[in-house]
């Protein structure tokens, strides 16, 4: 059975009355990114794949319906989720999937090693930036495939994919990802350099791993791939989401309370717990996870949204929501996302003191906010505005919620059990 949580409507809104310091304990998801590769690599066996901690939420469900579409039999039952791809029916990707979701392009990996080829329109998703698609074709084309544009879609076919030395241009996650889905199953080895050291990309190494792949340097910049003929199923569990949890160790200073995250693990967030550290915060290790404070005051701090392991771009949004309460003049300069700005506008909505220069933003503190209405313009920009919305006086209410309901699971019922004023209208 096909079930999966559905995403918030265009009418529903989501509404914080703010001014509550958090306090409490709150477990977090299996990672989004993560469990939306280890979904894609289904497709690389006809044997049924078994994933744990699958997070219940709208991008988890749309890659499912594409397997679905694509002729996988998916069944979910909660956070399990089991794929069993043995007959295909067809290696083309429906537009009206793909338009929803930018992780919808790595079915192409797993259709080429495994069919020999694969046929994707170019995918949607969030408009925090151009995120080109070079890196993927260029790697398929490096396994040996003709890479062409048919009509409103990217067509790779190849007789038979044998392993190559290439370098990425820019360390893509999700080009890493794809290319490394096509190379378990090419012939030889496969040397990909500058790959990018997500712990997420990690994950799907071991995965492939689990199901039989051989993959050496996973965690690191260089991936070496010795091909083999066929994977196998495998049952597998994936990791806890680490920007999940950096956005609830944010909610918890930035509202001045005192959170354990548990499943966040340290490693991680190592630069995130750095900065919070450097701002004044407490973040300490406790059973199962890390524990945050604000400490006597919340101070301003410099940083850059960069590649693993540098800040992650993904909690830039709301790192600049909890600095709207430190102390003096923060300055992030994003380094990966030329549209990640999209939030500011919706801060400055509720009285925050932010000004930006080309790829930078400068936050004067610590600022009163007050609630208003205000939109939630992509996953990460969505949880700025909850952010701003917990530390605010008053109301907030936030249209859009769909893009929440894509990078987080249960958030009103989590923050409810911190002490926030939450709901859904």
């Amino acid at each position: 059975m096909l079930d999966r949580v559905n995403a918030g409507t265009a009418a529903e809104r989501l509404v914080i009355r703010g001014g509550r310091p958090l306090h409490g304990r709150v477990a977090v998801s299996g990672s989004k990114n993560a469990a939306l590769y280890a979904l894609a690599a289904g497709l690389l066996t006809a044997e049924p794949l078994v994933l744990h901690r699958v997070p219940a939420i709208a991008d988890t469900g749309e890659m499912a319906g594409l397997l679905a579409d694509l002729g996988a039999a998916v069944e979910i039952s909660g956070t399990d989720v089991r794929i069993e791809a043995r007959a295909l029916s067809g290696a083309m990707a429906p537009a009206e999937r793909v338009a929803a979701l930018r992780a919808s392009f790595l079915v192409m990996g797993p259709l080429l090693g495994r069919l020999g080829e694969a046929a994707c329109p170019p995918p949607g998703g969030d408009v925090i930036g151009v995120r080109p698609l070079d890196v993927h074709l260029a790697g398929f084309r490096a396994l040996g495939a003709e890479v062409a544009r048919e009509g409103g879609a990217f067509v790779a076919r190849a007789l038979r994919l044998r392993g190559a030395r290439m370098f990425l241009d820019y360390p893509s996650v999700l080009g890493t990802v794809n290319v490394l889905f096509a190379a378990v199953l090419a012939e030889g080895t496969t040397t990909i350099v500058n790959a990018a050291a997500e712990p997420e990309v990690a994950m799907a190494c071991a995965l492939l791993e689990a199901m039989g792949a051989r993959i050496a340097g996973a965690g690191g910049n260089t991936l070496t791939i010795e091909g083999v003929p066929a994977l196998h199923g495998a049952e597998f569990t994936i990791i806890p989401d680490r920007i999940e949890a950096g956005t609830y160790l944010l909610a918890g200073v930035a509202t001045g309370g005192d959170v354990e995250v548990l499943g966040a693990e340290l490693e991680h967030l190592d630069s995130l717990v750095s900065k919070l550290h450097e701002a004044g915060a407490i973040v300490e290790a406790c059973e199962g996870g890390l524990r945050t404070r604000r400490g006597d005051t919340l101070e301003a701090v410099q940083l850059q949204a960069v590649p693993y392991p540098g800040f992650a771009t993904d909690l830039h949004a709301p790192m600049a929501a909890a600095l709207t309460q430190a102390r003096g003049v923060s300055i992030i300069h994003e380094r990966v996302f030329e549209n990640r700005l999209l939030y500011v506008g919706e801060l400055r909505a509720m009285g925050a003191r932010i000004t930006t220069g080309g790829q930078a933003v400068m936050i004067e503190g610590p600022t009163p906010l007050y609630g208003t209405g205000v939109r939630a313009l992509d996953v990460r920009a969505g949880a700025a505005v909850v952010l701003a919305g917990l530390c605010a006086e008053g109301e907030t209410v936030i249209r859009d919620v769909v893009h929440i309901d894509r990078g987080y699971a249960e958030l009103e019922s989590r923050l409810r059990a911190l002490g926030a004023d939450v709901s859904r209208a």
